[in-house]
């Protein structure tokens, strides 16, 4: 008998309209039916006993039965799904991430299950199964008279009523005390298993689907539960392919599952119950003696694969794909449409047997992480996390860190070299990290998006004096007065295309100045900044005092940031960030929950001239130049000789150089990173580490698009590019152009 595990999902009726009220029978054809049912109660009953109980106890048993009439007894089987392991892959839709269960259970066809495990388990559990209607009367009889002998205590369970107590045990409908009477020692449950078998023999008239059906259910041992598990647990194949030897041995576990598990006991006892159903197999006329005795010598040949679930499940050689995983996790749990709490959704994939396809590419997955590692090694307490996203679609396609996604205990307390933290994509407990001056980002856009051209020019100087109230160290008369890093590269004159390319902090403050930071922190949010950090919530709730928004004080994550940048590369198209391609149950089919959330979420949330103004600027950061005029000495210059194709992007500095991030992107990538502290932000990374940041992204854009067509950006119209374009531009006069060479920035 099996032994299977766990709960199951909402229930199926197979053949559930009742049958046909059978015509009145006659007095003789009742009383031989009483007089049978009698004779069937005495053999049950002293079966279920062992023979202990009188023969006259059956008897008065089977009698009052019979009263009740043995076809008054339910007899159409509720049959749930059983829970089935959902799998995750990559974006090629071959390459397994991890798979997540409460049951390790995969049910499969039967054709593709072997022709000897069917044999086997016949051979093991239900010699007669090909001759009965569901009860097997002979077999009865003949338990009874061996347990009445006091030979081996025997069940004579058919292999129909074996699954038939499967489904009564693990129904999730049940209550507690109906599943526990599912199992009860007890002629009444006897009774019961045979009218369930015998009517769902008559329904399917199918003996290769109540095989199937058997063998998908069947506990195994060693966390198995069906066959296709089971061939994986003991034997790493698949049950199409298990050799005789190999059905023979999964066959005979399920008597004792857990006894006969050679995994986890000696092979000794797994050893001779294989070879009792090898002999079995001989009687039944599946096999021939010699081919017995050929796979009796053979020894078990064991070749285990554990089965692991969940995120930690990924394999040891690709870890990265832990931070991947986790979060998609952490989305699924987030889609209403899967259950009413994040346990149910997280429920319905350990139960659902979904197929899922990742947006993770496992190549770029890979790449990022051995970058990641490349700039501060896994021990080191420093991190620098990466985060790749498709413009477009939101398509997530890496997140990496230079940590191993773990639960194990590190060394000296702490999140490194181990950490199951979301570093990368952030969370309730990881609000992210300075990203400096990439999100004067959001100051231009919401200066194009209000009319200012791309040429709006001001002079300015460090300090300059801003608007914003300030008493810090900072202050001059009781205003905020921020400086430019290196005053002789920043100051002065600047537009757009300068200002952006040069990071100068005194023209985006005059900016957003300009403009309004109302405007420009609801921008970042129109954008996917997510405020996680409760003292940045509470600025950008009421932002109208935060002057040094611009410079990139708020916390946020690699993944928000590659995203919003992301929405420039296509043409201001917004897609909100997605782990997913696709997902199919375990038919192949579609449900419409499942297409709904595996639809990218997209708006078009700038206008397409605003995204590529901003794109043009971008241009001058890299090294690469706009579709007007020339910039000059941008921040960033090898950038563009390390991609080679159309690029654009921004440098960050938080103050001291604490963190040191850039963002890049094409029309097909973009990619975020920073170097950073997640445990202690007073941790100075320093200056050089954003050279090394830039050097990884741009290897990753490089590497990743070869191959692909080289796709240049929109040009942004004359209108946003030049103040005779617009009268809401300020209306200051043309001046010449810095070109002095880059030192620093904030």
């Amino acid at each position: 008998m099996t032994d299977p595990q766990g709960d199951v999902t909402a229930p199926l009726v197979p053949g559930a309209e009742k049958a046909t009220p059978a015509a009145p029978r006659s007095p003789l054809a009742v009383g031989r039916k009483v007089l049978a049912l009698v004779l069937l109660g005495a053999i049950v009953g002293g079966v279920v006993a062992g023979a202990t109980l009188p023969v006259s106890a059956g008897v008065g048993m089977a009698a009052k039965l019979a009263g009740d009439s043995f076809e008054d007894l339910p007899s159409d089987l509720q049959v749930p799904p059983t829970p089935q392991a959902s799998y995750i892959y990559a974006n090629d839709g071959k390459t397994q991430i991890t798979q997540f269960w409460e049951e390790n259970r995969t049910d499969v066809g039967s054709d593709d299950i072997a022709k000897v495990m069917k044999d086997a388990i016949v051979a093991a559990e239900d010699t007669r199964f090909y001759e009965h209607g569901g009860m097997d009367l002979k077999g009865l009889v003949r338990a009874f008279v061996s347990n009445s002998r006091g030979g081996e205590v025997s069940g004579a369970s058919t292999l129909t009523m074996q699954y038939v107590r499967n489904v009564l045990k693990n129904d999730e409908t049940a209550t507690d005390e109906e599943r526990e009477a599912a199992t009860e020692v007890s002629t009444g449950r006897k009774l019961q298993e045979i009218r369930y078998a015998i009517t769902l023999e008559k329904e399917l008239n199918d003996k290769e689907e109540i095989l199937r059906r058997y063998l998908n259910i069947a506990f195994f041992g060693n966390k198995a539960y069906g066959v296709s598990a089971a061939a994986r647990a003991y034997f790493s194949t698949t049950p199409d392919k298990l050799t005789l030897g190999q059905a023979a041995m999964i066959a005979g576990l399920v008597k004792s599952p857990y006894a006969y598990d050679p995994v986890n006991n000696p092979e000794d006892q797994a050893l001779g119950r294989r070879n009792y159903v090898l002999n079995a197999m001989v009687g039944t006329g599946a096999i021939t003696r010699e081919e017995a005795d050929k796979a009796v010598a053979e020894p078990l040949g064991l070749k285990p694969t554990a089965a692991t679930s969940n995120c930690t499940a990924v394999p040891r050689t690709h870890n990265s794909w832990g931070f991947f995983c986790d979060y998609f996790l952490s989305w699924w749990k987030q889609q209403e449409e899967f259950g009413p709490t994040p346990e149910d959704r997280e429920e319905l994939l350990k139960k659902g047997g979904l197929r899922i396809v990742t947006s993770m590419d496992p190549k770029l997955q890979d790449q990022a992480a051995a970058e990641s590692v490349r700039i501060y090694d896994h021990d080191d307490p420093k991190a620098a996390p990466l985060a790749a996203v498709e413009p477009g679609t939101g398509k997530v396609k890496a997140l990496a860190i230079n940590r191993f996604f773990s639960i194990e205990p590190n060394p000296g307390g702490g999140n490194y070299p181990n950490t199951v933290n979301q570093f990368v994509a952030g969370s309730d407990d990881s609000a992210g990290y300075q990203f400096g001056s990439t999100f004067k980002l959001f100051v231009l856009l919401a200066a194009l998006e209000n009319g200012f051209p791309l040429d709006a020019g001001y002079v300015t100087r460090s300090p300059f004096r801003t608007i914003y109230s300030d008493g810090g160290p900072t202050a001059c008369g009781g205003f905020w007065c921020p400086s430019n890093a290196d005053k002789t590269y920043q100051d002065g004159y600047q537009n757009m295309w300068t200002g952006f390319g040069k990071s100068s902090n005194t023209y985006f403050i005059k900016l957003q100045q300009e403009v309004g930071v109302t405007k420009a922190v609801e921008m970042a949010k129109r954008l996917g900044i997510q405020f996680r950090n409760q003292q940045d919530a509470d600025l950008a709730a009421k932002p109208s005092g935060w002057g040094a928004f611009t410079l990139g004080v708020s916390a946020t994550t690699p993944l928000d940031m590659a995203n919003a940048y992301a929405t420039l590369a296509a043409d201001g198209k917004y897609c909100k960030p997605t782990p997913v391609v696709s997902i199919t149950d375990s038919t192949g089919a579609v449900s419409d929950a499942a297409a709904t959330v595996a639809k990218p979420e997209c708006r078009q949330e700038l206008d397409k001239d605003v995204a590529r103004a901003a794109t043009d600027a971008g241009r001058c950061v890299v090294g690469q130049q706009p579709t007007f005029g020339s910039c000059p000495n941008g921040t960033s210059p090898e950038l563009s000789g390390l991609v080679g194709r159309p690029v654009s992007g921004k440098s960050g500095s938080s103050d001291n150089y604490a963190t040191e991030s850039f963002i890049a992107f094409t029309p097909q990538l973009a990619i975020a990173g920073i170097a950073a502290n997640p445990d202690n932000p007073t941790d100075i990374v320093g200056l050089a580490a954003q050279d090394q940041v830039i050097r990884s992204i741009g290897t990753l854009l490089h590497d990743a698009l070869k191959g692909q067509p080289v796709k240049d950006f929109p040009a942004p119209s004359e209108k946003i590019s030049f103040r005779s374009g617009s009268a809401a531009s300020p209306q200051l006069p043309p001046a010449p152009r810095t070109t002095k060479s880059p030192s620093s920035e904030d």
